[in-house]
């Protein structure tokens, strides 16, 4: 609500009403669209996990996992602009269930996976399947919550990720370890299925528990639906008057062609770091892929996991996004750098530690990147806009393991140093981009933040 002082259009975030209201979305909606998030996360960096068996059973090739690990983000781009107008259309409640059913079907299938050709289609069509829940669920939750804390919502989300490795990489390794074991399928098949089978379930789960929006919301008193619908409503006229109108202004608006670059470096750091984290961790602490490697792997995401929330809680004002965002870009950089000095130099506790800080920069600088976005698009304009800048930006995790494998051919080391390089230099390019938005004339909705919230 406004009050006398306040800039036109503010949402007043300290409203009991509107805290109430917060608070209990937070609670009803988030733990579904985390669980999500953690199944779609395992089952797309779960190849890691299976890279040497794959070669061993099935022949897959060094080059046919390098384009397979990155052909997803292929099949992910082309379909990502029409899925999330598809959510707009049909509402977050049927399309985000939907995506988590076939993907969960798509990721089954890899446990059949017997030659190159199959493991590539299957890595495509896991991307097309998937295509439109993240950007669907960024743009879904800045319908539900306001600027001031889209942050802390949007770090929330984030946490799946930490959650997915720090939960399933030994989940990955303890599977694998248990299929061989105790079923006559192997291992890796074991670990596809049972991951597939898990995404299928979320998605029947997702049904029953999202809400198209605010004004659905019997969990709400019929103030504090008022409250957060008025308030939601009033930002949406700050962004309207601020952003592109329309789909095809969000389509070649500058503003969003800025941060799908920024989006697409820090991509290429996440994904290069992440698809060979496994093999990275091995070589650092000598075992083979399975139980060990997998506790290990772990421990970023668990140090991620703690970064990612806590600076979610505290980024709401520009100043904060800006400072805080720049310095954590720089840091995944720097210890991306230090991870390949230390696996170069024989020092596997260093590259441990590097390894840990570089997955907590870039974890919590993921949600500060998407709150500039969504503080100035909406509407169509925000399922097309936030749908490039997801789809065009996530072609990061197809350079990234191309690009280092390239580059460790052409320039051999044991360690493989200069292709961990390579993901550091476009950590410090996001830095110096996202700095540069300092210089950019300050949106309506970013005004907002000019107010402070309490404890929601």
């Amino acid at each position: 609500m406004s009050t006398p002082g306040r800039a036109a259009g503010t949402v007043d975030t300290s409203s009991p009403q509107l805290k109430s209201a917060i608070s209990k979305t937070a609670r009803h909606l988030m733990p579904m669209l985390v669980i999500l998030y953690f199944v779609a996360f395992l089952d797309r960096t779960n190849v890691g996990f299976a890279e040497e068996a794959l070669q061993v059973d099935r022949g897959v090739s060094d080059g046919a996992f390098a384009l397979g690990a990155g052909i997803f983000f292929i099949g992910y781009a082309i379909f990502e602009i029409p899925s999330n107008l598809m959510l707009k259309k049909f509402g977050a409640r049927f399309w985000l269930a939907r995506i988590s059913i076939t993907w969960g079907i798509v990721a089954s299938l890899f446990a059949f996976t017997h030659n190159d050709t199959m493991f590539i289609i299957l890595r495509f069509l896991l991307g097309v399947t998937e295509a439109g829940l993240f950007p669907g669920v960024i743009m879904y939750l800045s319908e539900w919550f306001p600027n001031k804390v889209r942050v802390q919502m949007l770090a929330i989300f984030y946490l799946a990720q930490p959650f997915s490795q720090m939960i399933g990489a030994p989940l990955s390794g303890g599977l694998i370890s248990f299929g061989e074991k105790v079923t006559p399928w192997e291992g890796w098949q074991v670990m596809f299925m049972g991951e597939g089978i898990l995404a299928v379930a979320a998605g029947i789960v997702a049904v029953f528990v999202l809400i198209n929006g605010p004004a659905e919301a019997k969990f709400l008193t019929d103030p504090e639906r008022t409250a957060l619908t008025d308030s939601m409503a009033r930002e949406d006229h700050a962004r309207t008057s601020d952003g592109p109108s329309g789909i095809l202004k969000a389509l070649t608006s500058w503003k969003v062609w800025y941060f799908t670059i920024i989006y697409f470096c820090l991509q290429i750091a996440v994904y290069g770091t992440t698809f060979y984290l496994p093999q990275q961790v091995s070589s650092l602490i000598g075992q083979d892929i399975g139980w060990q490697v997998g506790l290990v792997s772990g421990i970023p995401w668990l140090v991620g996991l703690i970064a990612c929330y806590l600076v979610g809680r505290s980024a709401n004002t520009v100043f904060r996004r800006r400072t805080w965002g720049t310095g954590f870009y720089l840091a995944t950089g720097l210890f991306i750098f230090g991870s390949a000095w230390a696996g170069a130099n024989g020092q596997p506790l260093l590259g441990i530690v590097c390894i840990v800080f570089a997955v907590a920069s870039f974890l919590s600088v993921g949600p500060i990147t998407w709150a500039y976005p969504t503080a100035f698009l909406t509407g169509a304009a925000a399922a097309a806009g936030i749908g490039l800048i997801n789809s065009l930006g996530n072609l990061g995790g197809f350079v990234a393991p191309l690009m280092r494998t390239a580059i460790n051919k052409s320039v051999p080391t044991d360690s493989g140093a200069w292709g961990v390089v390579s993901l550091g230099v476009f950590a410090f390019l996001a830095a110096a981009l996202l700095f540069g938005t300092k210089f950019f004339r300050q949106s309506k909705s970013d005004q907002m933040l000019a107010e402070e919230v309490s404890g929601v």
